[in-house]
């Protein structure tokens, strides 16, 4: 097997702090919280949403990419642009100082940012920020009279609560997983018979999603560090390992 010069990176969550955010508040009170992870190709940064019905559709809308290279080229520089917009986004959002101004924060994040956000402040999501988001439902809750907005708010609080929790608890498993897809990843990039040594690690259930992302991560330090050889040899590997993982 061709060896190649390159490291195992690893998630890492930007905390810089720009002034001002434009993010689109979300509906709370239609939020349905996903913790399931997709695997639909590869598309670390998750531009391309979940993935859709309609298997029919999908495999037209390959195939016209496979031969249209414009619209190929323009869909590749919508996926870009949508990148950079999320990503401009997240770096000009202020982290909050107190627990009021968290649950404030997470109320005025883009849906499909809540995921970020989440991993972003787990350590902030705390003892602490529990009583405050729990005294707060109970003041609305134990009110006496409500108000349509105190309705609402309560509606967005019970939503973010649910949201906060299996946001937490997919990432604390992510984080504990990552642990092992690390080694297993090693072991991959320094086996001398790749098939091998998936099916070995297949019969030790040692083949998930973790590991898969592990991977998206490596090809998008790749690619950003210009290395196509590497980064063209770990998306054969990802090609390989996504056999192997059931959604």
């Amino acid at each position: 097997m061709a060896s190649f010069s390159f490291g195992i990176a690893t998630t890492s969550l930007s905390t810089a702090s720009a002034a001002g955010s434009s993010c689109t508040k979300t509906s709370w009170s239609r939020y349905r919280p996903a913790t399931r992870i997709f695997c639909i190709g590869w598309d670390p940064e998750g531009v391309l949403g979940r993935p859709q019905s309609g298997h029919i559709a999908r495999l037209e809308f390959r195939r016209r990419l496979e031969k249209d290279a414009e619209a190929r080229e323009a869909f590749e520089r919508q996926v870009r642009e949508e990148k950079e917009r999320r990503e401009a986004v997240r770096q000009s959002r202020v982290a909050p100082d107190t627990p009021q101004e968290l649950i404030e924060y997470f109320l005025d994040t883009e849906a499909q940012d809540i995921e970020f956000e989440i991993a972003r402040m787990r350590p902030r999501l705390n003892d602490e920020f529990y009583a405050q988001l729990k005294f707060e439902l109970g003041q609305i809750r134990f009110a006496v009279t409500k108000t349509q907005e105190m309705e609402d708010r309560l509606i967005e609080l019970e939503a973010l609560e649910k949201a906060l929790e299996e946001g937490k608890e997919a990432y604390d498993k992510m984080q504990a997983e990552l642990v092992t897809a690390k080694a297993s990843l090693t072991k991959i990039l320094t086996s001398k018979d790749v098939k091998a040594t998936l099916l070995e690690m297949v019969e030790s259930n040692e083949i998930n999603r973790s590991l898969l992302a592990l991977l998206d991560e490596n090809i998008a330090s790749a690619q950003r560090g210009n290395q196509k050889q590497a980064a063209e040899f770990m998306e054969k590997l990802r090609g390989a390992v996504v056999k192997y993982i059931t959604v």
